[in-house]
């Protein structure tokens, strides 16, 4: 049952990303990932949310592995960064590793404290 309920969670979640990530993309004139950054944000903040809540275990696996699993994305991220490399572009590189690392901890913790806050 569990299978089927993080396959619920990531058929929803990777639709998402796609459209998120191309909606974002889009509207940037610019060879940043600003999508991917987009994505893996929201999905910290939502798993923040969702470690800081009373969830039982079909819930943490339909949003926590499921949808969170498929919005974000680390091979994106890894891959675009390595191609910012490439193409010479080291100053995107590096704000792309340093935005995503610090602010998805943020992100993940302003989740913790949103949930804390509303169980408070």
């Amino acid at each position: 049952m569990t299978v089927l309920l993080v396959a619920l969670g990531a058929a929803i979640g990777a639709p998402l990303r796609y459209l998120t990530d191309r909606l974002v993309q889009a509207r940037h004139d610019s060879v940043f990932p600003w999508g991917t950054l987009a994505v893996n944000l929201t999905g910290s903040f939502i798993l923040g949310l969702l470690a800081g809540m009373p969830a039982d275990a079909a819930w943490s696996a339909v949003v926590g592995t499921g949808f969170c699993g498929a919005l974000t994305t680390y091979s994106t991220f890894s891959y675009e960064t390595l191609r910012l490399i490439q193409d010479g572009s080291r100053f995107y590189a590096l704000t792309n590793i340093i935005a995503s690392v610090v602010a998805g901890l943020g992100a993940g913790a302003m989740g913790l404290l949103v949930a804390q806050a509303i169980a408070a």
